[in-house]
């Protein structure tokens, strides 16, 4: 057991010193790549050299969110590539150790990955929009105020409002609207020149106003008011202060609410949907491309770094073709965009299976 527990400690610092280079030089080499590019285009803009480094820190997290994999991918080779070059492979089997229990710490390693890849992407967001701030390359996000726009709630309500204040809790000059389907499901549309919110009701009151119900031709009621409650309007000042985002600058949380909120209002989805379970299946690929190196990496045992080199380069590739293949497919309803998202995950995990199985133990 101690004889274990020493190789499992050899295995696990190999793999984690090939995967901390490789995760961190890897989004490095690509910053210096973009910074050659883009650094007249910085200075044009006025920014000094510490803006221009320090708005690359936050580059940091979404470049380490897509090379996690391929991260994981080249510690797992090269550790397993090289334990079989050195003939250390064939020493621990002639111990008693099976090739899967040599590399059960690699697959631990690696479904710790997979949760730190779900932990970087969901910073990433955040991250990249500061970057972009910083860079001005997008204005800074008003955080008071906001004029003269449309906002899609919940249940197919469009508001259009001239102004919000978010340190009053006001709207100014309001406008709500809400299609229907007849008399059953009436057409709405409700102004008023003001609404306020309540932080201890958690709602808004709407103040001077006028409401229509539209049922059909000809077939319409109209009723003035001086209070009224909305009870769709269950969105807080700092909701309606958000713009909107693309499905990268968002959290998996937020995206997926904002995907209910589209799909309530009858918008077609499957291009967030599959943007959001690749949030998911992102990470979970960490644990499946080690199951996947792993035997891959002893088909050539006595094959110098070269070949390592080649095989991961390979095979992440052939990973991202067929994710980007599937992506598409998906985004276009052609299949259901879960199956899109998750497809090149399974098909590497029944080829990591095969392999594995074919492993001489």
């Amino acid at each position: 057991m101690t004889g274990a527990g020493t190789l499992d400690r050899y295995v696990i610092g190999s793999w984690v010193r090939i995967f901390v280079l490789t995760a961190l030089g890897f989004p490095i080499v690509s910053i210096l790549i973009n910074l050659t590019d883009s650094l007249n285009k910085l200075l044009d803009r006025g920014l000094t050299s510490r803006e221009i480094a320090v708005s690359y820190v936050y580059s940091i997290p979404e470049n380490m969110f897509l090379v996690m994999p391929a991260a994981v991918l080249f510690a797992t080779v090269f550790t397993v590539g090289a334990m079989g070059r050195h003939s250390e492979l064939t020493a621990a089997k002639a111990s008693g150790l099976s090739f899967h229990r040599l590399v059960l710490p690699i697959f631990v390693a690696a479904i710790f990955a997979s949760g730190l890849a779900f932990v970087v992407g969901e910073l990433a967001p955040g991250a990249t929009a500061k970057q972009q701030e910083l860079q001005k390359a997008r204005q800074a996000r008003p955080t008071r105020s906001r004029f003269n726009f449309v906002y899609r709630g919940d249940q197919g309500w469009v508001y259009t409002i001239r102004s919000l204040d978010v340190s009053s809790r006001q709207l100014k000059q309001v406008l709500f609207e809400r299609e229907g389907t007849g008399i059953a499901y009436p057409a709405l549309v409700i102004t008023a020149d003001s609404a306020s919110y309540s932080d201890s009701l958690g709602d808004w009151r709407l103040r001077n106003g006028a409401s229509r119900v539209i049922a059909g031709p000809g077939r319409q009621a109209m009723f003035a008011f001086r209070t009224m409650r909305l009870r769709a309007l269950t969105q807080a000042p700092s909701d309606l202060l958000a713009e909107p985002k693309a499905p990268e600058e968002m959290r998996f949380a937020e995206l997926r609410r904002y995907i209910d909120a589209l799909r309530r209002s009858g918008s077609d989805v499957n291009k967030l949907m599959v943007e959001l379970q690749l949030k998911l299946a992102i990470p979970v690929t960490c644990f499946i491309i080690a199951l996947f190196g792993a035997p891959l990496a002893v088909t050539s045992p006595r094959a110098g770094a070269a070949t390592g080199v080649a095989i991961s380069l390979a095979t992440t590739v052939v990973f991202l073709l067929v994710t980007q293949i599937t992506k598409a497919v998906g985004a276009g309803g052609v299949i259901d965009p879960v199956t899109a998202a998750w497809f090149p995950n399974a098909l590497f995990f029944l080829a990591g299976v095969w392999f594995m199985g074919r492993v001489r133990t």
